[in-house]
């Protein structure tokens, strides 16, 4: 296997985000009268952006627009104080990023999370390393598993998508790579399990960051 570029999911692959992402949902779930979930349970609800899962985490019954749409303006205000509180990056990430800088790899970023807080978030915790391109959820794109923007990125890399390999932690994101023709491999250590992301399309699960390097 010989790649020329990483494109990287963001929550779940490089950033530990799960404790930010549910205190600040329960936080609004209990404002408006709801129960919050377990924390683990946030795993298996975030992926999709914020719209998607302030569907999600609504009980039966509860999850109509006007009502999705208020949850989802009062997490993204939520979201705004709590983000930078428990999240970090995952062990082995600052090496393997350090290794693809040594070996000039060029990098980029691609998340359903919404443009605004992919920019602060990576500007905070990712200023040691360049890359390529740092890209949100915006209305330029559909979101994963659309491949559209993944293919977006590779044009503006200069990259063929078969040149590229694409890391994730959910099925959302080996399907979004499959469909660009780049090559999908799982991070384990992420929010989704390997049966997910082999039925999704993973070719290869990494159990540490530093395993990418040998590719």
């Amino acid at each position: 296997m010989d790649y020329k570029a990483v494109l990287f999911d963001l929550d779940g692959t490089l950033l530990n985000t799960l404790d930010d992402i549910a205190d600040s949902m329960n936080s609004v779930l209990e404002r408006n009268g709801f129960a919050p979930h377990p924390v683990e349970r946030y795993k298996k609800l975030i992926g999709g952006g914020v719209g998607d899962l302030s569907r999600r985490v609504l009980p039966d019954g509860f999850n109509n627009d006007d009502l999705a749409v208020k949850i989802s303006a009062q997490m993204r205000d939520e979201y705004s104080r709590r983000w930078g509180v428990k999240s970090r990056l995952y062990p082995g990430i600052d090496s393997m990023l350090d290794g693809l800088k040594k070996c000039g790899v060029p990098r980029s970023i691609l998340s359903n999370k919404p443009d605004d807080f992919t920019q602060t978030i990576c500007n905070h915790y990712f200023s040691r390393w360049y890359f390529e391109i740092i890209l949100g959820a915006t209305e330029r794109f559909p979101k994963k598993p659309d491949p559209t923007a993944a293919l977006f990125i590779a044009r503006e890399m200069g990259m063929a998508p078969d040149d590229i390999l694409y890391l994730g932690d959910s099925g959302t994101d080996m399907k979004a790579a499959v469909a660009a023709g780049m090559y999908p491999v799982g991070a384990l250590w992420g929010f989704r399990d390997a049966e997910e992301l082999l039925a999704s399309g993973a070719r290869l699960l990494l159990q540490k960051p530093e395993e990418l390097l040998a590719l």
